[in-house]
């Protein structure tokens, strides 16, 4: 399996389809849109291919900040629904880590939602901790 950067359409389209299962409020027209408004701000969309169709996507920035210093945030990462628990993940999480240790990246972070304790389960697995409470208000319009 090969993890390839979605830089084309066709790519974020592939991946964007993928995506939709972890962001349902989005279509793929305005999934893709969204997207490409995100790499102008150093999104990049990763997927893995399978009989042409994604079965694992994952989007990150990598940014400096005070708290983390050089790091590599995973706003997204989905396998899957009918691949879950296969391996796929992990494949792109250990590309992910490589990617950010290449970039120079000191640490790599990301937020699940509280009700995903399959999630939780992977990420503790893999090496991540708890680190925080992430704390938010919505609506503000």
């Amino acid at each position: 399996m090969q993890i390839r950067i979605a830089e084309v359409d066709s790519d974020l389209e592939l991946a964007g389809s993928l995506l939709i299962q972890l962001r349902p409020a989005y279509d793929l027209r305005t999934i893709v849109s969204q997207i490409k408004a995100q790499q102008k701000r150093g999104y990049t969309v990763t997927y893995i291919k399978d009989h042409g169709l994604a079965i694992c996507a994952a989007g990150f920035v990598i940014e400096t900040r005070l708290a983390w210093g050089k790091h590599m945030y995973i706003e997204d990462l989905v396998t899957d629904a009918q691949r879950r628990s296969s391996g796929i993940g992990k494949v792109m999480l250990d590309w992910l880590k490589s990617y950010a240790e290449e970039k120079g990246c000191d640490q790599i972070h990301l937020d699940s939602g509280v009700q995903r304790f399959p999630a939780h389960r992977f990420y503790l697995r893999e090496g991540f901790n708890i680190a925080s409470h992430h704390f938010s208000i919505v609506n503000l319009r």
